[in-house]
């Protein structure tokens, strides 16, 4: 009998054994192509222990997702640096990085203390950078002519063959656009309601104007690819994806300047797997995983010479679509105040409610 209740003793014990070495899943609440299954199956295959779980979103959806939950459900986030700061202090969705587990080393200097500065609250930094872009209009050079940023995008000359994002994107080109830098009213929300009724007059008149508004890469590039759009407001990585398709088709960098941006890294506050997320951020920032990466998003990686760790194909689209000038000309993104995604999101609803007519 003992030797029997040993037996039994140790096959439970060599079960529970089993049982705790099952893989832990990291969630990955993401944009479509920063978690190619490429990268994916290479990450798994050097981690057995963890399986990765993605969820493709964006950034209004990642605060909702997580607001929702308090912060629980997902390991790892990825919203974009001006979209943490004021979802942190009303909801408190996000835990504290611990920078000494993360290879900022590897990150480009200024892209770093950029996010760290504008995602710091009371000492603690919440995000780190993964990749970065711009938004802008892409055109195809063989239908168009003298397009230089957003109002062209209402440009009765092209009617029926425009096309937009109804997000907050279009409201803030637009009003550059049109003289007013939003940026600059984010504290007084008065002046900041003025500038949004101003360009939302302008996009509501604009709509008989526009073909149709996209909501992915993929039906934007299908769109241009086709020649039903011939202008659009777009992420220079989905132009610069393309452009090896149809080199006529660059992006454009608004002369009022082109709104970067920088996706982040960021850990919600009920993640329960914090060191796989770990993990994942310093293997994605490995020049041979940035090469896959950068492939799959058409992004530039915050890594230093992370032009020249894109396919040679997107690598010549940023030179085509670039001047120096350009570049120095860029709009980052200023952190958003509470309040203003309110105020916004009734003026994008306002423009879809309106008769395109």
């Amino acid at each position: 009998m003992a030797s029997t209740l040993r037996a039994l003793l140790a096959a439970s014990a060599l079960a529970l054994t089993i049982g705790s070495a099952e893989a832990e899943t990291l969630r990955l609440l993401t944009w479509g192509g920063y978690a190619p299954e490429e990268l994916i199956k290479k990450f798994e295959a050097e981690n057995p222990d963890i399986d990765v779980e993605v969820t493709l979103s964006n950034n209004e959806e990642m605060i909702a997702k997580l607001r929702a939950t308090g912060g629980t459900g997902y390991d790892l986030a990825q919203p974009s640096h001006d979209r943490i700061f004021a979802a942190q202090k009303e909801y408190r969705i996000y835990k504290p990085l611990d920078l000494s587990k993360i290879d900022t080393d590897a990150m480009t200097p200024n892209l770093l203390e950029g996010v760290k500065a504008n995602t710091t609250i009371d000492g603690e930094v919440y995000a780190v950078p993964h990749q970065w872009g711009t938004s802008g209009v892409m055109a195809n050079m063989k239908e168009t002519s003298g397009v230089t940023g957003f109002g062209d995008l209402c440009d009765p000359k092209y009617k029926g063959r425009t096309s937009m994002r109804l997000r907050r994107t279009i409201l803030l080109g637009t009003a550059f656009s049109m003289g007013m830098n939003p940026f600059e009213l984010y504290a007084d929300k008065a002046a900041y309601q003025d500038m949004l009724d101003k360009v939302t007059k302008k996009l509501i008149d604009c709509k008989p104007i526009v073909k149709t508004y996209w909501t992915g890469g993929d039906d934007l590039s299908a769109l241009m690819l086709s020649g039903e759009v011939v202008v659009a407001e777009t992420w220079d990585s989905t132009a610069y994806k393309i452009y090896n398709e149809n080199p006529d088709i660059v992006f454009v960098p608004p002369k009022t300047g082109a709104l970067a941006w920088i996706d982040t890294f960021a850990i919600p506050r009920g993640g329960e797997a914090d060191d796989a997320a770990y993990k994942w951020i310093n293997f994605v920032l490995k020049p041979e995983n940035v090469k896959i990466m950068s492939a799959s998003t058409g992004a530039i990686a915050a890594v230093p010479n992370g032009i020249d760790l894109l396919p040679e194909d997107k690598q010549k689209a940023v030179k085509a679509a670039f001047t120096q000038a350009d570049l120095d000309n860029l709009k980052f993104f200023a952190n958003i105040p509470p309040g203003l995604e309110d105020m916004e999101g009734i003026a994008l609803e306002r423009i879809k409610a309106a008769s395109s007519e």
